[in-house]
């Protein structure tokens, strides 16, 4: 993790040019808490035993142990995967990226090296209310400030743009996200269920 001086630390409107950049470094983040949700998921009691007992109907047509042993998990994988693409989050990225660029900024240090990224985006049918979008900070950057300081940015510019409430989803492994909305005075308003656990949470704060 870098020793950052904040004088050097700029916080704009993402550039054409940066945006190649900006969408490998939301991959990388979601690619990391995809493959440690799916992980949670996998490991949670209930998920352990309607594998267990996939697996053991399937040893009754299956002359492989090991094989109705892993096709459960595999299949689960799979769903999972399919589950996380299908999310508007992500279906709709290359669409965002090649039409407006306004409403995402991005945080650059030393004049030229993009270390983070976020976006702002009204929430549907309450008007008062927008949504915290694509928060990511690059590996090397972060636990040094960079995430605070894209929070607080946007806040500013939700405050401005005339919204009283911002809100953010996320998932339950992000413990530095986590930390970090817990940290600045956001709650817990809601949060999406799978199998019985929770697995994103939504924060919310007045601002």
């Amino acid at each position: 993790m870098p020793t950052l001086d904040p004088e050097q630390l700029l916080i704009r409107e993402m550039r054409e040019d940066e945006a190649p950049i900006v969408l490998e470094l939301l991959k990388d983040g979601f690619k990391d808490t995809e493959n440690r949700l799916i992980l949670y998921v996998l490991t949670r009691p209930l998920a352990l035993l309607l594998m267990a007992v996939v697996s053991s109907g399937l040893r009754f047509f299956l002359n492989s142990f090991v094989v109705a042993l892993v096709l459960p998990v595999l299949l689960t994988v799979v769903a999972l995967k399919l589950l996380l693409w299908r999310s508007p989050d992500l279906k709709h990225l290359h669409a965002y990226y090649s039409t407006s660029h306004r409403g995402l900024w991005v945080a650059v240090y030393d004049d030229d090296d993009v270390c983070g990224c976020v976006a702002l985006e009204p929430l549907d049918g309450e008007p008062r209310t927008a949504e915290l979008k694509r928060l990511a900070v690059s590996r090397w950057y972060r636990r040094s400030g960079v995430g605070r300081c894209l929070l607080g940015f946007l806040e500013a510019q939700a405050r401005a743009q005339g919204f009283r409430f911002l809100v953010a989803q996320v998932s339950v492994v992000a413990k530095a996200a986590l930390g970090l909305f817990e940290s600045t005075g956001y709650s817990v308003s809601g949060g999406r269920p799978w199998l019985g656990y929770t697995v994103q949470q939504e924060f919310s704060k007045e601002l």
